[in-house]
């Protein structure tokens, strides 16, 4: 098979362009999941260790009290790292925002916060930097073996990763609002497809030894294919969301002097591009950084929180859906004979009482517990549900606190020792609707929103910590308490500061087919069931990472792609997987069954007051574009407030857009 596709990379070599085939849109590429962690520190690991003979040794002589308290502070040395992690993640400087980067500082910066955003993280590893580069002008007109270990590149130039290939000058970037900037002929692709050829080069370090490899791209657009040491790992679409390959059969020992080659094929179109016609810069490359992760043979793999909110909101009973990937294959049944899961949930507002870093386990608010009743079960899924309760929790919103709490989860083996351990920020809160409303824990709220592309005037399409943080500190200084993401799901970093500043999201699948609008001849691919399965990836992709985000009230189906039985099938997955968010989309007319909320774009101020009026419809009424403010003064938005502030079912809108690209 690995020969097979190596060959399939090479069209010259093999009559099928994979690159041209809706139906293959990812192989050997790991199931979507949260970002992932891989806490314990490296001096957490050898403390864990003594911990674990330890108790291996108290529980062959001592009573089960003194297991206990022993296990427990094993649980806890794991906490340690992880809250501090979080606690210093969360000192977000304000200030930062006076230093955002808009020349070619920006680059440097880009690359700084690549490494910044994995500080702590031992058992994660940045791979950006400057690698080497090589741009073909189609995917036939590769360097022949550019992969193989012994290939020379030394002729190359050098591109920063992440970047886009486009900002320094390699091809050129390209504006498009609806017209594909490439014939309209599904699923097929010019054969003018600029094609870059990227390498670099790793070491695993020899403290992750015994530990299973984890190749992770946290964006690459638009497809790519991915070798190590000359093997090819695997193959992704999808421009704006990670592709994540095991790669520890590939790699050499940890340790070993010899250097690890990574090689990525990546090109500037594919069939995925169908999928991708956003009203933005169409930039192409690694515009996101890449990571090594290290984590056991039997690990947290994924995790869902999820709270429901008891009588006037004076408790919460709490859940963690979780799920291991096990190398061992052990059965779900038996795996519990080995291993025992546990998590805890700690108040982040206790980290900051005093100036000193202390008696941090008094922050610890619930234990969760597994539960092995059926109550949970769901048909077909192979994880496991922890269950506890909150007391008097303290809630999220965009308005009041958007107070957030540190979720930690561990894994230990029979002997109390510590395997694996994961973490997040998670907030309580609920979104419901009632009649015509949007409720947030109860009350109605007004959507003050603007929509943001990703969008950098040096860097492109990635992404600086700076630039983020002063998106958010304007926002909240100009009344904004709402952001669309549009139309793609953005960094993971976005979504973390979302959540500590207290912004409402509405998060969107990376979907828009806008250019088959004005198509005579040609269906949209969101009425072609060959499409629907790259549909529902990028759906389940979106959901998948982003699901623990307390910022995230809503998911989008996507952007202007008409209305059509794949949307049905993409809104029946999200329904059935989240019930705790409502769903939008303003395609097919913006009120179809696979809305929520009637969301129509640029809607006549009259037309959006019959609609709130029309004793039919119970739907809330937010306009998910209006305003348009590329290049003029946002229009006539006196008019559409008169009309929001007097008009009951009317809760605001989204302004385009939030930088004028």
């Amino acid at each position: 098979m690995a020969a097979l596709v190596a060959q399939l990379a090479f069209p010259s070599d093999c009559n099928r362009r994979v690159w041209e085939d809706p139906s293959f849109i990812k192989w050997r590429k790991n199931e979507a999941h949260v970002t992932l962690r891989c806490h314990e520190t490296v001096e957490v690991r050898a403390l864990r260790s003594k911990c674990g003979s330890d108790a291996k040794m108290i529980s062959e002589r001592f009573s089960s009290r003194a297991t206990s308290l022993a296990l427990h502070r094993c649980n806890w040395v794991c906490s340690i790292g992880s809250i501090r992690y979080w606690y210093e993640r969360n000192k977000v400087d304000l200030t930062v925002a006076n230093s955002a980067f808009w020349n070619d500082d920006a680059v440097v910066g880009a690359l700084d916060c690549a490494a910044f955003w994995v500080k702590g993280l031992p058992f994660v590893k940045s791979l950006s930097g400057y690698w080497k580069f090589y741009l073909a002008p189609g995917p036939t007109s590769v360097p022949m073996n550019f992969y193989d270990s012994s290939f020379e590149d030394s002729t190359w130039q050098t591109l920063p990763v992440p970047s886009n290939w486009q900002m320094h000058g390699f091809d050129r970037p390209v504006y498009s609002n609806i017209t594909y900037p490439f014939p309209l002929d599904p699923p097929h692709i010019p054969t003018d497809n600029p094609t870059g050829c990227y390498r670099t080069v790793f070491h695993v370090p020899d403290k992750w030894k015994g530990r299973r490899i984890l190749l992770h791209f946290e964006a690459v657009d638009s497809a790519f294919f991915a070798w190590v040491n000359g093997v090819p790992v695997g193959y992704s679409q999808d421009s704006r969301l990670p592709a994540e390959f095991e790669i520890t059969d590939y790699c050499h020992p940890c340790g070993s002097d010899k250097k690890n080659v990574l090689a990525v094929q990546v090109f500037k179109w594919s069939d995925g591009s169908y999928l991708e016609d956003q009203d933005h810069w169409r930039l192409s490359g690694i515009h996101r950084d890449v990571l090594l992760l290290a984590k056991p043979q039997v690990y947290i793999s994924d995790y869902f929180f999820k709270s429901n909110l008891g009588k006037n909101f004076s408790y919460a009973d709490i859940q963690v859906e979780v799920k291991f990937d096990d190398s061992l294959e052990t059965s779900k049944d038996s795996i519990l004979n080995k291993f025992s899961i546990e998590a805890e949930l700690f108040d982040n507002a206790k980290w900051y009482d005093s100036n000193e870093y202390r008696d941090l386990h008094s922050s610890s608010v619930a234990h969760m517990e597994l539960d092995s009743s059926s109550s949970h079960a769901t048909f077909g899924f192979l994880g496991y549900f922890l269950v506890g309760k909150l007391e008097s929790p303290k809630l999220w919103s965009a308005e009041q606190d958007p107070h957030l709490y540190t979720l930690i989860i561990i894994l230990k083996d029979e002997f109390g020792n510590v395997v694996d351990c994961e973490s997040c920020q998670v907030g309580i809160r609920q979104v419901s609707k009632a009649p015509k409303q949007l409720l947030v824990n109860g009350h109605p709220v007004l959507i003050k929103g603007v929509n943001r592309h990703e969008s950098h005037p040096r860097l492109g399409k990635t992404n600086m910590e700076s630039c983020m943080v002063k998106d958010l500190v304007l926002m909240k200084q100009n009344n904004i308490n709402a952001v669309r993401n549009s139309h793609y799901p953005q960094h993971h970093r976005w979504y973390e500061l979302c959540d500590l500043f207290g912004m409402y999201m509405i998060d969107e699948a990376n979907i828009e087919t806008h250019g088959f609008y004005h198509s005579q001849h040609l269906k949209n691919p969101t009425l072609e069931s060959s499409w629907a399965s790259s549909m529902l990836d990028r759906v389940i992709s979106m959901v998948e990472r982003d699901k623990n985000h307390a910022c995230i009230i809503s998911w989008s189906l996507g952007n202007e792609s008409g209305y059509g039985p794949n949307h049905s099938a993409l809104a029946g997955w999200i329904r059935g997987r989240d019930t705790s968010r409502l769903l939008h989309y303003e395609g097919g007319g913006a009120r179809t069954p696979s809305t929520d909320i009637v969301c129509p774009m640029y809607m006549r101020v009259w037309d959006i007051v019959k609609i709130a009026n029309d004793p039919t419809e119970t739907r809330p009424l937010i306009l998910c574009e209006y305003s348009h403010s590329m290049g003029n003064s946002t229009g006539n938005i006196q008019e559409y407030w008169e009309a929001i502030d007097n008009t009951f079912g009317l809760q605001g809108g989204f302004i385009w857009d939030w930088v004028d690209q």
